[in-house]
């Protein structure tokens, strides 16, 4: 009784962290910026943020397709990934950044043919070499780490879970991630045995949500799906309406917030972490 008791406990201040009001958090502390090991020997920028007393595995965050900034100038996280961080930070979890983009030279990805810093071809060694990087610091609890990332960052998350040795991920979150081959993500058959879940915007057409409900159904017990009715891609923004962006693909796709799906995906989170990545 004491036990469920304290686990009801938990699940509730983490659940705070995530969705006590849908006024913007900013991370208690400011950013550290760092350096840390990457695919194929780079050395990646990155962004790392620490609790005053950390209690939970670290996150390895990874950016969507816009990126962190070019290499001359200072990394900068788009203000709803800033939100989460500041959100996971505030719930126990050191959480890193590692910039795949501008540490190469590189802008950003989106609707780039054969872009350099593919998901599956290099962002997921980075999130993996990221990963065993921030497993050995001191900041470190538990023995493994949460992934989690946004679109193209999402489709990364897949990746690195899918790739990932026994023990190192022990949860991961994809938002809005491409799963099919039409969005150049092709992650091969499904080998990863961590809890993952996926949040997904049943009005997504830039990646829409039916491959990866398709991807979760061949891996039953494995794979949790969240399917947000009226949600576009990045529902999880804070601020500004639905709006049209072309890319250089010549598609045209839609994104912006949905306040419901934002909320209802803090929750989720929030429990989905207590579920695999409490604390040791």
């Amino acid at each position: 009784m004491i036990r469920a008791l304290m686990a009801l406990l938990l699940l509730t201040a983490c659940a705070g962290s995530f969705a006590a009001d849908e006024a913007a958090m900013t991370p208690a502390a400011p950013a550290q910026l760092i350096t840390v090991p990457g695919a194929e020997g780079a050395s990646l920028r990155a962004l790392l943020f620490v609790p005053a007393n950390p209690t939970r595995e670290p996150v390895i965050a990874l950016h969507s397709c816009s990126g962190l900034g070019t290499a001359d100038r200072p990394l900068r996280l788009p203000p709803h990934q800033q939100d989460w961080a500041a959100r996971l930070v505030a719930a126990g979890h050191p959480v890193l950044f590692p910039d795949s983009f501008g540490s190469r030279g590189l802008g950003q990805a989106c609707g780039v043919p054969a872009f350099p810093a593919g998901p599956v071809s290099v962002r997921r060694w980075d999130a993996l070499e990221a990963a065993r990087w921030a497993r050995a610091q001191p900041w470190a609890r538990g023995e493994g780490v949460v992934l989690i990332g946004w679109s193209h960052g999402g489709s990364t998350t897949l990746a690195a879970w899918n790739a990932a040795p026994s023990g190192l991920v022990h949860a991961a979150i994809a938002m809005y991630p491409g799963c099919g081959r039409a969005q150049g993500v092709s992650i091969g058959p499904i080998a990863g045995t961590a809890p993952l879940l996926m949040l997904l915007g049943a009005a997504d057409d830039w990646t829409p949500p039916q491959p990866c409900e398709q991807m979760a159904a061949s891996a039953p017990g494995r794979i949790e799906v969240e399917l947000y009715r009226g949600a576009h891609h990045s529902f999880d923004q804070l601020s500004g309406g639905i709006r049209t962006m072309f890319l250089p693909n010549n598609r045209t796709v839609s994104l912006g917030p949905n306040p419901e799906a934002r909320a209802a995906a803090r929750l989720r989170v929030a429990a989905f972490l207590e579920a695999h990545a409490g604390p040791p």
